[in-house]
């Protein structure tokens, strides 16, 4: 399957950081003085770094992207040092991504003899929030769009009466189609919500009855713009993380027909088959219709 991924000329980089906070990942850093893309893990391939790169060093290329292998990874990052070694898995840490992360620090203690730096020196620099790496270096990216994975054991299934209704079932963040990650833990396997953005306020039980024990993304067929990363991001979420199920739940406008249209378009791209129902709500919360498709 080809994805877009971001590719830096560090030729023309000249260090100014103005990408960085405008990478809704939060994959790029200035290390050493160059921008880094510390996960690939992490990058959407949507680009909205590259326009305000003043030297052109950022494009987008499309290629083949094969399963994310964080060996290979660590493979490109420790050839460019120390500083982004750190970097790379201190994102991940920060993203929840705990198995990436163990196979990050198993891959330097297997090659620990061929590195030009101390495995502890790494393991002290990721896990301790005070720690200066060797040079100075820029975090980055949007906080809203910050992976976060909310404890289940703080999720509990949800009863009648009027104080436990008001409690959240939402399992992770971000939630925004554009700003969600395909790759992170909590949508591999996972049953999937895919909701218009005015469905959760029409009807009174979304939570308890739609949203318990599904990761959830959120979009609007109408006003959101690049539908073609939506498009995108939805084949992922099938390739890539394996999707159990997705139930798309739609208002009964016809412009809300556009988001089934388009979970149907990367169902027909995707290289493996997923069951998909559609649910149609009325503007008064009512259920119009509920089918397996």
């Amino acid at each position: 399957m080809e994805r877009d991924i971001i590719k830096i000329d560090e030729d023309l980089c000249n260090g100014c950081g103005l990408c960085v906070p405008n990478c809704h990942e939060g994959a790029l850093q200035i290390i050493d003085g160059k921008v880094r893309l510390i996960s690939e893990l992490m990058c959407d391939g949507l680009g909205a770094c590259i326009g305000h790169c003043p030297e052109g060093a950022i494009t987008i290329e499309k290629r083949e992207a094969e399963p994310y292998d964080e060996l290979k990874v660590m493979e490109l990052m420790v050839a460019k040092g120390f500083n982004t070694v750190v970097a790379h898995l201190k994102h991940l840490k920060e993203h929840n991504e705990t198995f990436y992360l163990k196979q990050g620090m198993g891959y330097l203690i297997e090659n620990s003899q061929k590195l030009s730096f101390k495995v502890q020196d790494v393991k002290d620099a990721v896990h301790q929030t005070n720690t200066v790496t060797k040079s100075s270096s820029c975090g980055g990216g949007c906080p809203s769009s910050q992976t976060v994975i909310f404890d289940p054991s703080s999720l509990k299934p949800m009863q009648a009466g009027a104080e436990v209704s008001q409690q959240s079932q939402l399992r992770q963040w971000p939630v925004q189609l554009h700003l969600v990650n395909p790759g992170a833990a909590y949508f591999q396997g996972a049953d999937l919500l895919v909701a218009a953005d005015c469905t959760a306020f029409s009807l009174g039980d979304f939570h308890s009855k739609w949203l318990q024990n599904r990761s959830l993304v959120i979009a609007c067929p109408k006003l959101d713009q690049g539908k073609e990363i939506y498009l995108q991001k939805l084949v992922e979420l099938i390739d890539r993380s394996h999707v159990n199920t997705i139930t798309v739940l739609i208002m009964e406008v016809p412009c809300c027909g556009g988001l089934l249209h388009l979970v149907q378009m990367a169902t027909q791209r995707a290289g493996r088959r997923v069951p998909v129902k559609a649910v149609t709500v009325s503007i008064k919360g009512e259920i119009l219709s509920e089918d397996w498709i």
